[in-house]
């Protein structure tokens, strides 16, 4: 078939391509299959550049203009995980409308838009793009593999705008909260359960700390005219005591502080910990009696950048809706290097994680579509 339009159909492409990236299984930590298959398939093309592999992720530069005068041709990034989570699935299959498989949402179906873009249209682009697929999303911030990528790609550093292709339903999510876990550790004594004023509870000593907590409420902030709610959640409860009739002399909890893009890193750690001792102290608790915390993973927020130019044109390339991420993702590695980064995928946001993990063919074909548009438009 000869591309004769920027915007040809191929039927049955996309939606093969999906099944093909599912059919390949890349858990978290196990992404180095599918990161060979999709770079022996993208060098296929003519490239403008070889592709540079970090690890288990590669860039890819799709399309490369010379400066011209008077001429501005923007350089954009399109960006997708290749990990997935480790869920029960069955085989890779198609269903109707659905297709079927682990990361048919989040976020493989991202990553067929973007290879899809570099088979059928890359000769047509009228602006510099690169592809950018990257291992290890689906775990802590310093394990993942998007951040050693953008340190040493000598290209990423200068992109004028990210979209990270995240399943939102085609709909544009801008910015993102920001995110903090703490580990806070409550330290007692041991006593026989029928003595228990010889000893000193961890649990009980946890009370003042959960108490607070279920009182506070979410926090609006309102940021461009959109709506970003702060919120702490009381996550996982471990080490709570020895027996059933010991005193327990250890209780830790896992806090998760979820912050809005107008507060810096520093400050949301810093008002996470003064929530965190604030019951100690009302209490009167003694200092050595107050819970240990310990930060273990730090994520920065993205503010929204809803009235940049490019980010518009993609509003008027027909994206279904524009909100506010309320969630973390990795459009705040952009942000923290001065990079306008926006969310938007064609998986369906409400498969993601689930077990037995599908998303609509039909929404795929449409964001593919919503994405040529806008680089058309550039």
């Amino acid at each position: 078939m000869i591309l004769t339009s920027p915007f040809d159909v191929f039927s049955g492409s996309l939606d093969e391509t999906l099944l093909w990236l599912c059919a390949i299984p890349s858990p978290i930590g196990e992404e180095d299959a599918i990161c060979d298959a999709v770079q022996a398939r993208l060098q296929k093309q003519e490239l403008a550049a070889p592709i540079r592999r970090y690890g288990n992720s590669i860039v890819v530069p799709l399309t490369r203009f010379p400066p011209a005068e008077g001429t501005y041709r923007p350089h954009i990034a399109l960006v997708g995980h290749l990990d997935t989570v480790r869920t029960e699935n069955g085989p890779a299959r198609i269903e109707g409308d659905r297709l079927y498989g682990a990361g048919a949402a989040d976020m493989k179906s991202g990553l067929a838009v973007m290879i899809a873009l570099a088979e059928t249209s890359r000769a047509l682009l009228p602006c510099n793009v690169t592809l950018v697929f990257y291992a290890r999303e689906e775990g802590p911030f310093a394990d993942n593999e998007l951040g050693p990528v953008l340190e040493q790609d000598p290209e990423l550093s200068s992109v004028d705008l990210a979209v990270c292709l995240e399943p939102s339903d085609n709909r544009l999510q801008l910015g993102c909260n920001g995110s903090l876990h703490a580990t806070v550790t409550f330290e007692g004594r041991t006593a026989h359960s029928s003595r228990p004023w010889q000893g000193d509870n961890a649990i009980v000593k946890a009370s003042p700390l959960l108490t607070s907590l279920a009182r506070l409420a979410p926090v609006d902030h309102v940021l461009d005219g959109h709506t970003y709610r702060e919120v702490i959640t009381v996550t996982q409860a471990r080490d709570g005591g020895r027996g059933r009739n010991v005193v327990p002399d250890s209780f830790a909890l896992n806090l998760n502080y979820r912050f809005t893009p107008d507060i810096p890193l520093a400050d949301a750690e810093a008002r996470l910990r003064s929530i965190i001792t604030g019951p100690a102290h009302e209490h009167g608790w003694e200092v050595d009696g107050e819970p240990r915390i310990e930060i273990t993973d730090r994520s920065p927020a993205a503010p929204p950048n809803g009235n940049h130019p490019l980010i518009a044109k993609l509003i008027e390339a027909g994206v279904d809706a524009v909100e506010p991420k309320q969630a973390w993702t990795d459009v705040a590695r952009f942000a923290v290097r001065g990079i306008p980064a926006v969310n938007f995928g064609p998986g369906e946001n409400a498969q993601a994680h689930q077990k037995n993990e599908s998303t609509s063919l039909a929404l795929i074909n449409d964001g593919f579509q919503i994405v040529k548009r806008w680089l058309f438009s550039l």
